[in-house]
This record gives structure tokens, C-alpha cells and sequence, in this order.
């Protein structure tokens, strides 16, 4: 006849109450209609905006293309913008790009060729690569690491880079940290409130750093389902 300890009966328990907040865990539904649009001042979300920019600015690290119909000496299929915001076209050297829209540059560099004698320049200049655009997502992600975004994504989008929340995660618990002109300034979102719609998803900027907090009680456990004899996994079977 076998009977079943106390410790494993505890052990039962335990792992009882794990699936029991498992099931709790449900997805909330989300709030029918507008997703909220304002920031909480006393979260720190002043600045976090879910307007996306209706021009796009050249930044350092951004790969361009420059055409110049018709004047292949001058044509560049593909180049870097330089760290101090600088791109260089024969005969006209280093010439600034940071900071312009693509037109606005276009705009530029057919004066200057007009300067050096080139009749009538037609320049058409291209984003080949948003590579200035990097977010780093870290904390209780699947997949934790440094990911390129397309200009307009937002929190969301990041987190899904970063395979989404682990079985771990305090979901309400979402850090941005992001450079200002006053130093590092830090946000809290809670993300399952952004999933609902009653929390503001934010425009990533470049540079942002992504933080999933964790969730002490569900890495307890977690822990402590690992930690369990892989045989009798219940039952201290005696005699």
C-alpha cells in the first residue's frame, strides 16, 4: 500500500495554484472604439506622442541613394551618411545631409552641382536603409537583442520584436528609457493596457531602450516547477 507525503502533497498544491493563476492570466478584452492618445504626466510621458512625423528627417547612419539624371560621375547608388550628419559627392566634397528631408536635400545638391558649371541638374535622392532607426529591447522578452525599426512603430511593435512577454513578465511594468536634450529620461507604460486600448501606444525614437520588467511571484514559480524531480513528480511513494 503507498501513501502520499506531506511534502508531496504540498508539491500538489503548489502546482495547483500555479495553473489556477495561469488560468487568471487571460488576455483582458480590449475597449471597443478610440485607443487613448494622451500621456500620463506622472508616468513620465510627456513627449510620447501616437502621431507618426509627416516628413522624415536624414540622420547620421542612414543609407541614401543619389541619382543624377543623366551623370553617372555624380550618381551615388548607395551611401552612408557620415556620424557628423556629412555625405561626400565628387566635386563637391563633404556636404551636409543630416537634418534635410530627401527633397530638401535634392534641393541642396542641385545647387551645388549648378555652382560647378552642371547645366540644369535633375537629382532624385532615395532612403535605401532606415539604419539610424535601432530600439534595444531587453527584460522578460522571448527573444532580447538590438532590432531596426521602420519610422512609426510604436511600443508594441517593439515588444513584438523581442518575441513578446515571457511567462515571467510584469506586463505593467514596460520602461522606455530615451535621450534628451536634459540626459536619459525613463517612461512607464503598462502594456496591457496599451493591448486594451486605454493607454497610449508611443512612436518609437531612435535609440530607445525597451525594458520588460518580471514578475516575482511567476518567476517563484517557474522556478520552482524546475526545480522538481523530473520522476515522481507528485507522489513519494513508501510502503
Amino acid at each position: 500500500m503507498f501513501s502520499i507525503s506531506a511534502a508531496a502533497k504540498r508539491a500538489t498544491v503548489l502546482v495547483g495554484a500555479t495553473a489556477g493563476l495561469a488560468a487568471c492570466a487571460s488576455t483582458p478584452e480590449p475597449i471597443i472604439g478610440q485607443a487613448a492618445s494622451t500621456p500620463i504626466p506622472a508616468l513620465g510621458q510627456e513627449g510620447y506622442s501616437q502621431s507618426r512625423p509627416d516628413t522624415y528627417l536624414l540622420r547620421p547612419a542612414d543609407l541614401i541613394s543619389v541619382n543624377v539624371f543623366r551623370e553617372p560621375d555624380f550618381t551615388l547608388e548607395s551611401v552612408r551618411i557620415g556620424v557628423e550628419g556629412n555625405i561626400s559627392i565628387p566635386m563637391l566634397g563633404s556636404i551636409p545631409a543630416a537634418g534635410m528631408t530627401a527633397a530638401e536635400f535634392e534641393q541642396n545638391v542641385s545647387e551645388r552641382l549648378a555652382s560647378v558649371g552642371l547645366r540644369m541638374p535633375t537629382v532624385s535622392v532615395n532612403i535605401v536603409e532606415y539604419a539610424s532607426h535601432l530600439v534595444t529591447v531587453e527584460g522578460a522578452v522571448e527573444d532580447p537583442g538590438v532590432y531596426s525599426f521602420q519610422p512609426g512603430s510604436r511600443l508594441s511593435a517593439a515588444i513584438a520584436m523581442g518575441g513578446g512577454p515571457e511567462v515571467v513578465a510584469d506586463v505593467d511594468q514596460v520602461a522606455i528609457f530615451r535621450e534628451s536634450t536634459d540626459g536619459i529620461m525613463v517612461a512607464k507604460f503598462r502594456y496591457s493596457d496599451i493591448r486594451q486600448g486605454t493607454m497610449l501606444d508611443p512612436v518609437l525614437q531612435p535609440g530607445d531602450r525597451v525594458v520588460m520588467g518580471t514578475d516575482g511571484l511567476s518567476a517563484f514559480y517557474q522556478d520552482f516547477l524546475r526545480l522538481l524531480p523530473a520522476a515522481g513528480l507528485f507522489l513519494n511513494l513508501t510502503r
